[in-house]
């Protein structure tokens, strides 16, 4: 190995974080240079981890991770992806047997001051609260209070501050033009050229803005050349630093040692530990936390992997997506996107194109114009969906351990994109997944969260949405307090979470989410907490809120094989005193509190139909639906009771047949009758049929209603209409539009003249016209014909056969005529054609 001659010093190179340009330029340098030991902007506490970057189950991104001990919840990250200008000087130094070290603050520093921070007690009285982690890898956006009183300032992007001067309106787009598109073969034309123009350039800035609004960093650069001064005399001046650009400028500063030790007096500390965590492109694109801001992580990525013709493999790489979803893509269109990309970087006068230029170019030839499918290349290839992974021999916490291993005995494998999964729980892998997913919901690790699947009226099958996230990882950490395993842990703070709860509807939720997760050793005290918070209640509100997943917890046991038998006496005690009082709950209320209480009593009712199947056993059942059956009967005809509940009272008794139909319309009339204020009446309209499933239909169905309905609305005066319009709009807009089309033409029919009329079509609803339109009708039968196959056959159509001879001259071809009528319903469909 031989070493390029180059001027006395360590050799800085200043980087821009998750730039590919910069990472490319890195490794050509290292190659020219072959330095004696590679420095990296991180915290030191993370060499122990660096060899396990070459391991072969590493695959960037990934992020080294930092928590404090006593408080797993203060987290750090420094992620790292494969066109990160450090992961490069990282695997280059591993691969070489060069010693690689971190030379940034601490992260037992960072986590200490930024909970200070957060506590209010900063420790240099600034008041900055961002944590040193959110730029431990971006050591552009956090720092130290600066020394020697420079200037105030908002903080600053150098690379915006730069791009202005050079007449550039987009940050990403002179950094493209002036570094990423600087090659030549694959390979920047002169490594340490970007280096050294850099260097310049944040020289001369930090000259004007000082620290550039981020006062820490004068703290972390005291203790980078601290560490820089230790490698010097170890290795002599042949070493190579790869930092921030934004630091070169402090680290070539002659400072005393004297002077830098001042500033790191006093900093506070914490117990920290860090591990390596997978990360995703998708978390590198966000602004939020630390995502490092960039916003084509995935077109960066094809960048540094592709040696040549860039663009040519990036247009492939999209009609391949766009061919997946089923768009037709040719190769003819691939060509002409790749010419026209480069006819715009000319007409642009930019290099080489850029992402904006193939963005567009995409857009128009293969997107046609649509922003739709260029939305799906956006997200799945700009952005990208790869999440890292990280070997087994890092290090993490037992509880990490333990969901490791059962992720991969049940095969579940976090992955960074979104995906459904549907779980028969008659399946012992699938209720285990189930089991799996519903504890971590208790330690609050978002993994999974349970979604509407495909229609099903058993309890045996569920549907959930999983999607991994980086920060996961630290909420698995914050778990590993409550226990070594996923069931101890999620038994250990359901215990907690019962004897601190203070409502009812918490004990009863606590408990549903208990048996999902089988966690039997946890039961006996959720259900003391139960006993307690149930017997104390006296609100009728609260009890409303407790009971369906009361209910839902006891109809549970029978496919997860759990007993549920203790619980079925408290729930039945709820229902009971429910039953008492809710009908005087139900008066004296306002719109919201009458909206909110027909809420609950939906959920009542729900909650009941399953306590009488559960309960049936012990002969309390039937009782207990009977109970609220006459319940039910108190709020329909009471008339002190909210108009929204009356009729949804009425609603749930015809829909259960405890009602009759000429009962219903008694009551409708009753509330639509011309003494009630149009606002109760449209109250009571909303209650029965509005916002529950069939409403409409029943509308549909049933034109004595519906000709109630439009009797009354007819009937309401031009003052009060703009009044009860919401109400009516409220309750309308929820049905589909063809349940809102057909009720709107069987309105716009209208009543007839003559009241209700009989034809030969039938009866009719009261106060409509004729139902049946025989021209219309007839205008179908032929197409009808066609479908039944009773126009196609190749001998004589049954159909039109007149055996008796009752049609010689066919004046009956539509078989019009009564008994031709029957003879043909008679025939049996697909006996021809």
């Amino acid at each position: 190995m031989t070493r390029a001659a180059r001027s006395a010093g360590p050799l800085l190179l200043g980087v821009r974080h998750h730039g590919p340009g910069s990472a490319r330029a890195v490794r050509a340098a290292l190659e020219a240079a072959c330095p004696r030991a590679v420095l990296i902007e991180g915290p030191p506490e993370g060499d122990a981890l660096l060899p396990l970057a070459a391991d072969e189950q590493m695959r960037p991104p990934v992020a080294l991770l930092a928590h404090a001990v006593d408080d797993p919840g203060q987290a750090a990250f420094w992620p790292l992806a494969a066109f990160s200008p450090e992961w490069v000087a990282i695997r280059w130094a591993l691969a070489h047997d060069v010693p690689v070290r971190f030379i940034d603050l601490p992260a037992a520093n960072s986590l200490a001051m930024a909970q200070a921070a957060e506590r209010g007690t900063d420790w240099d009285g600034d008041g900055d609260g961002e944590a040193e982690g959110n730029g431990g890898v971006d050591g552009d956006g956090a720092g130290e209070p600066a020394a020697g009183g420079s200037p105030a300032h908002a903080p600053i992007d150098p690379i915006g501050v730069l791009a202005g001067a050079a007449g550039y309106d987009d940050p990403e787009r002179w950094w493209e033009d002036v570094v990423e598109h600087r090659t030549q073969g694959g390979e920047a034309v002169d490594p340490r050229a970007p280096f050294a123009a850099l260097a310049e350039a944040m020289t001369a800035l930090r000259e004007v803005y000082g620290d550039g609004g981020h006062p820490r960093d004068t703290v972390r650069e005291a203790y980078m050349r601290i560490q820089l001064r230790k490698a010097v005399k170890e290795f002599g001046d042949d070493i190579a630093v790869v930092c921030g650009a934004w630091h070169v400028p402090a680290l070539v500063t002659r400072v005393t040692l004297a002077a830098d030790r001042a500033l790191l007096k006093g900093l506070p500390k914490v117990k920290a530990e860090l591990t390596w965590v997978p990360w995703s492109h998708r978390r590198l694109a966000r602004h939020s936390g630390y995502g490092a801001g960039i916003d084509s992580p995935g077109w960066y990525g094809h960048l540094f992997e592709t040696a040549d013709r860039p663009i040519e493999r990036w247009m492939t790489k999209v009609a391949g997506l766009l061919r997946d979803e089923d768009r037709f893509v040719s190769s003819a269109h691939v060509i002409e996107a790749v010419r026209l990309a480069e006819t715009l970087a000319a007409m642009r006068g930019r290099p080489l194109a850029g992402l904006s230029e193939t963005t567009d170019a995409i857009r128009a030839v293969m997107c046609e114009g649509s922003d739709v499918p260029l939305a799906l290349v956006q997200d799945r290839l700009i952005v990208g969906e790869t999440l890292g992974e990280v070997p087994d021999t890092a290090p993490a916490v037992p509880l990490q351990r333990d969901l490791t291993r059962q992720q991969r005995t049940l095969r579940l494998k976090p992955e960074a994109m979104e995906r459904e999964l549907e779980l028969d729980l008659r399946k012992d892998t699938d209720a285990a997944r189930s089991r799996l997913l519903h504890r971590l919901r208790i330690l609050a690790v978002g993994w999974g969260e349970p979604s509407t699947g495909r229609a099903s009226t058993g309890t045996f099958r569920e549907s959930w949405r999983l999607r991994w996230e980086p920060e996961l990882y630290v909420r698995v950490a914050e778990a590993g307090t409550w226990g070594t395993t996923v069931p101890s842990a999620a038994t250990a703070k359901a215990e907690t979470l019962a004897a601190s709860a203070t409502a009812l509807a918490e004990v009863t939720a606590l408990a549903e989410h208990c048996l999902l997760a089988e966690l039997p050793d946890a039961l006996p005290a959720v259900m003391r907490a139960l006993a307690d918070r149930a017997a104390l209640d006296a609100d009728v509100g609260h009890l409303a809120d407790a009971l369906p997943a009361l209910a839902r917890t006891l109809r549970y046991g029978d496919v997860r094989s759990t007993d549920t038998a203790a619980l079925g006496g408290v729930a039945a005690g709820l229902a009971e005193r429910i039953c008492v009082g809710l009908p005087p709950a139900c008066t004296g209320l306002d719109a919201d509190g009458a909206a909110e209480l027909r809420r609950r009593v939906d959920g009542v009712h729900t909650a009941i139909g399953l306590l009488a199947g559960a309960v049936q056993a012990d002969g309390e059942g039937a009782g207990l639906r009977e109970r609220w059956t006459a319940v039910l009967h108190k709020l329909a005809a009471r008339d002190t009771v909210a108009g929204v509940i009356r009729g949804r009272a009425a609603r749930l008794l015809l829909d259960e047949g405890r009602l009759a139909e000429d009962d219903a319309a008694r009551l409708m009339g009753l509330a639509l009758s011309p003494g009630t204020p149009p606002a109760d009446a449209a109250a009571w309209i909303e209650g029965f049929v509005g916002g529950a499933a069939g409403g409409g239909m029943l509308l549909v169905h049933d034109e004595r209603l519906l000709g109630l309905v439009d009797a009354w609305l007819t009937g309401v005066s031009a003052d009060t209409f703009a009044d009860v319009l919401p109400l009516l709009r409220r309750t309308f807009s929820v049905y589909e539009a063809g349940v809102r089309r057909t009720l709107g033409e069987r309105v716009r029919r209208g009543p007839s003249a003559g009241g209700p009329t009989a034809t030969a079509t039938g009866s009719t609803a009261p106060g409509f016209g004729p139902g049946l339109d025989g021209a219309r009708a007839d205008a179908v039968v032929p197409v009808l014909r066609l479908l039944l196959g009773l126009d196609t056959g190749t001998g004589p159509d049954p159909g039109d056969v007149d055996p008796d001879n009752r049609d010689p001259d066919n004046r009956d071809p539509d078989n019009r005529d009564p008994d031709t009528r029957v003879q043909n319903a008679e025939e049996p469909l697909g006996a021809t054609g």
